[in-house]
């Protein structure tokens, strides 16, 4: 079965951020959107550990151990770039001046709903971070995310079975197999992998698909 690869998963997501836009990658998968963002489009990238002008990650060689996002994975400040406190970057996830936010995610349900921060696996450590104030507080809401768990299993599903980390908040879906849209109607398939059926993306889903029109 043909897959979009992580580049091309994260090019994709590029693709769908307009110029001007406010946004958060949130830990893991998302931290790759920063490096397939055009370089003549203003994009105003936000770590909630208190950074505001985010650019991609630095050259190998170049790391600054003091310059890090969420993920402590090494960044860097593009030009007019900001440090903030803490506070303060969490006053602008939970006030609503994000445009967008990219997160990962255990399990998406048809109706938006997004459990990305524990599985209930009784030797997990909780600690849900700021992905709720990420979830409810941004205006759009995307998730990157593979389609299958490494066992097999759907991570799209009619009702989430993991703890939610917020609810019907989730907007867009993007996938190693497609791109959905959650509408008022059901998940809507927007794009899927080249050669792939609606059928074989279908049967690999625990949600119902709305075809692609």
């Amino acid at each position: 079965m043909n897959k979009f690869t992580r580049d091309q998963m994260a090019a994709r997501v590029a693709q769908d951020i307009p110029e001007g836009a406010y946004v958060n990658l949130g830990i893991g998968l998302p931290t790759k959107v920063a490096d397939h963002l055009p370089a003549d489009r203003e994009v105003f990238l936000h770590s909630e550990n208190g950074l505001l002008g985010m650019g991609p990650a630095p050259a190998t060689g170049q790391e600054d151990e003091d310059l890090i996002n969420a993920g402590k994975q090494p960044v860097t400040l593009l030009t007019g770039g900001a440090y903030c406190h803490h506070g303060d970057s969490f006053a602008m996830m939970r006030g609503g001046h994000l445009d967008i936010c990219v997160l990962g995610a255990f399990q998406v349900a048809s109706n938006g709903d997004l459990a990305n921060w524990h599985t209930g696996a009784p030797d997990a450590i909780p600690a849900v971070g700021g992905a709720m104030d990420l979830a409810i507080g941004a205006k759009q809401v995307f998730v990157m995310m593979d389609h299958q768990t490494k066992t097999g299993e759907s991570k799209i599903v009619t009702h989430c079975s993991y703890p939610l980390t917020g609810m019907a908040c989730v907007n867009r879906i993007y996938t190693d197999l497609a791109v959905l849209d959650v509408t008022l109607q059901g998940l809507a398939v927007r794009e899927m992998a080249p050669g792939l059926s609606f059928e074989e993306l279908q049967a690999v889903t625990g949600a119902p698909l709305l075809p692609l029109k």
